[in-house]
């Protein structure tokens, strides 16, 4: 089960009631307990999945047994026809979307090609939300999750193990960022919600496994790091908290990193 079920949910039950949510990449983690955060609120869920599908069946399974409505939708966002039949699917199941929360990312896995990390973490992310704004309507909301390490990257240098995924993270964003004007103009918000290093992901435990110590580095200098809960918790109340004048929520700890200008 997700570290959300045991946590305080940061939404009001029933807010999202009548809301179709799809999150990519949630299977597990920060993903999985977003979902179960949505789903707590009312909304039904799409749990998208690449080779997890245990995992995301189990999940699915526990938020209908607590009377929710959930899907599990499989798709390698790496894949144009297979993200055209993820939509094809929620067309199907729901006839719209409201919410698309962009949280999958990776580059750090063993056995990829060599620019796997741009294929998922750029292109991957603009091709989803393209393909995801036919069936977004004035209102719908789309959220873009990644971490201050990549945010920040044209700013302050991060750790070199991570160079690669930061650098195209951040080219993801700025490429999301881009469609910003086809976006307003068919009346879809955006956001970027962008946090420290978080305890309990697989990101953090392959930096520590590269960088010994990495981790224990990074919390003495921000104070404390969130873990996975707590941040599934903030990208859930992007959901529907007020956009940001610069469409960007930045999560814990921002002293050690140099501001940019969007």
């Amino acid at each position: 089960m997700s570290n959300a079920s045991a946590s305080a949910s940061p939404l009001e039950q029933g807010s999202l009631t009548g809301k179709r949510a799809l999150v990519t990449g949630s299977s597990r983690g920060i993903g999985a307990d977003t979902v179960q955060y949505l789903a707590d609120a009312g909304a039904a869920v799409a749990i998208n999945y690449r080779n997890k599908e245990a995992r995301a069946v189990k999940l699915a399974d526990a938020i209908r047994e607590q009377g929710g409505t959930a899907i599990t939708v499989g798709a390698d966002l790496t894949d144009p026809e297979s993200v055209r039949s993820l939509f094809q699917t929620i067309a199907d199941e729901w006839g719209g979307l409201d919410i698309l929360v962009l949280n999958a990312s990776g580059g750090m896995e063993s056995g990829m090609a060599e620019d796997y990390a741009m294929q998922l973490n750029r292109d991957a992310q603009v091709n989803v939300l393209t393909s995801a704004l036919p069936l977004m309507s004035s209102g719908s909301r789309v959220v873009f999750v990644t971490s201050h390490q990549a945010h920040f990257i044209r700013s302050t240098p991060t750790m070199p193990e991570y160079e690669a995924v930061a650098l195209s993270k951040r080219a993801g964003e700025d490429a999301l960022r881009a469609l910003l004007p086809e976006l307003t103009e068919k009346g879809v918000e955006f956001v970027v919600v962008s946090g420290d290093m978080i305890e309990g992901t697989i990101t953090a435990t392959l930096l520590n496994r590269l960088n010994p110590g990495a981790i224990d580095a990074r919390k003495e200098a921000a104070g404390r790091l969130y873990n996975v809960g707590e941040f599934a918790a903030e990208v859930a109340s992007a959901v529907v908290d007020p956009i940001p004048a610069d469409h960007t929520r930045l999560v814990g700890d921002v002293s050690s990193f140099e501001p940019i200008s969007e």
